[in-house]
């Protein structure tokens, strides 16, 4: 069933966006428009708390007089890639859709739901972060970023004045993040602080072991690269330096209200949280307090230091097009993936606090001027500079096998199965369940 409900174009959701402007074509080389007024579908969820979406085609109407944009909003979750698969099927998906994650580009690229873009990626800046990763077997690319989220480090610059720890310089390795976490834990025990937070997804420590640990390879079937971070993870939990996995489970802890609420000193978390600490901070949901980004931990020094470039992970968020647009809207859906994923976009995503997959010193001038967003000279390192690693390369095994590396976080993370017993499982499971070995 198609979702028609649309974004307002202030503050209200659920309101229909009509877009009418009044300019040229300026995303990525094609006229936006070719025998007049054309209107474009996109697809969006959470539009009352996700503003990106109005944002994007907002700022693309302003220079594009002839094109209407009209924001329809999908469930967030993993429900967005059951509802919109099943409207590609039934004809009845928008235009231009977000591809969430790297996980689904196969789905969609290889059941022929998605319009080649190669041009339009063919002309995108060679600094946009992402692009590789929607290229498929056939050589052709289905997709292009608008937005490119990396882990970094989030960190309380009054707690860890309050615990008199030197807070992070950019030269971290994780054993250096593991000595803070304990430090501050034990300075301010008393107040209830944990020097870190650890939240339950696998991504906190599968993300950091795939694009760190040495031999790492999704597909591999090996995956004795995740024992050294899951050992670091466990003991932290159990000096007591992190709340553990099944309280985070059982009382539903959320990694905003740990650190938002000053519950927790750091937090290893992707780029996209900036926005919504600014948010939460500005509307009292967090505490008023001075923070700061970090580049994550390193797995030794040889990346560490603003002279390097430290190693991180991250999927690019993606918008493809629906190969069932009507031709005539083409160009102007074309238009429009460049728009996103070039530097007008990459400026109007920075405004609002999001990361985009253009990152050069303007976009970061224009994020950094944000209220609220930390200044310091590291922050805007952190924020700039990594080499960011897919969480999820794209192969049609990827979604199997990540599922059963998910069960191997929950075993071990709760406690239930030792890590090498763990590891050798999950082994197992993927040459018999993903025919890898």
């Amino acid at each position: 069933m198609k979702r028609t409900t649309p974004i307002a174009i202030g503050a209200t959701a659920a309101i229909a966006l009509t877009l009418t402007a009044c300019g040229g074509g300026t995303g990525g080389g094609e006229e936006a428009t070719a025998d007049g007024p054309v209107t474009l579908t996109l697809a969006g969820w959470s539009l009352d708390s996700t503003p990106e979406f109005q944002t994007l085609a907002d700022a693309y109407h302003e220079a594009n007089p002839d094109v209407t944009v009209e924001v329809v909003e999908y469930p967030a979750g993993n429900d967005y890639a059951t509802a919109m698969t099943a409207d590609l099927a039934a004809g009845t998906a928008p235009d231009v859709y977000v591809l969430k994650n790297l996980k689904d580009f196969v789905t969609y690229s290889n059941g022929q739901q998605l319009l080649d873009v190669s041009d339009v990626a063919a002309d995108l800046d060679p600094a946009t972060g992402g692009v590789e990763s929607y290229a498929a077997e056939d050589g052709k690319t289905y997709a292009v970023p608008y937005r490119q989220d990396s882990w970094v480090l989030y960190y309380d610059k009054d707690l860890f004045a309050q615990a008199g720890v030197a807070e992070p310089d950019g030269s971290w390795t994780w054993e250096d993040y593991d000595q803070a976490a304990q430090d501050i834990t034990e300075a301010l025990s008393a107040d209830g602080v944990k020097g870190t937070y650890l939240h339950n997804w696998q991504s906190t420590v599968q993300g950091f072991a795939l694009a760190q640990g040495e031999g790492a390879d999704l597909l591999s079937g090996d995956y004795s690269y995740l024992a050294p971070f899951y050992e670091r993870a466990l003991a932290l939990q159990d000096a007591g330096a992190q709340v553990d996995f099944g309280t985070i489970t059982t009382n539903t802890l959320t990694y905003q209200g740990e650190f938002g609420l000053q519950k927790a000193a750091m937090l290893p978390m992707g780029t996209w949280y900036t926005a919504t600490l600014i948010a939460q901070q500005a509307s009292g949901e967090a505490n008023d307090f001075e923070w700061g980004i970090a580049p994550i931990p390193q797995a030794d020094a040889s990346t560490t230091g603003t002279d390097a470039t430290p190693v991180t992970f991250g999927d690019p968020t993606g918008l493809g097009i629906n190969p069932k647009t009507d031709e005539a809207k083409v160009a102007a859906a074309k238009d429009f993936l460049a728009f996103a994923a070039g530097e007008e976009g990459a400026n109007a995503l920075a405004e609002i606090g999001i990361t985009p997959a253009l990152t050069n010193d303007a976009v970061t001038e224009t994020f950094f001027a944000l209220d609220g967003v930390p200044g310091d000279d590291l922050s805007k390192f952190a924020f700039a500079t990594h080499d960011t690693r897919p969480e999820n390369p794209v192969a049609t095994q990827t979604a199997i096998v990540q599922n059963i590396l998910n069960d191997l976080h929950s075993a071990v993370m709760s406690g239930s199965t030792a890590v090498d017993t763990a590891i050798e499982e999950a082994g197992q499971r993927v040459q018999s369940e993903a025919g890898l070995s």
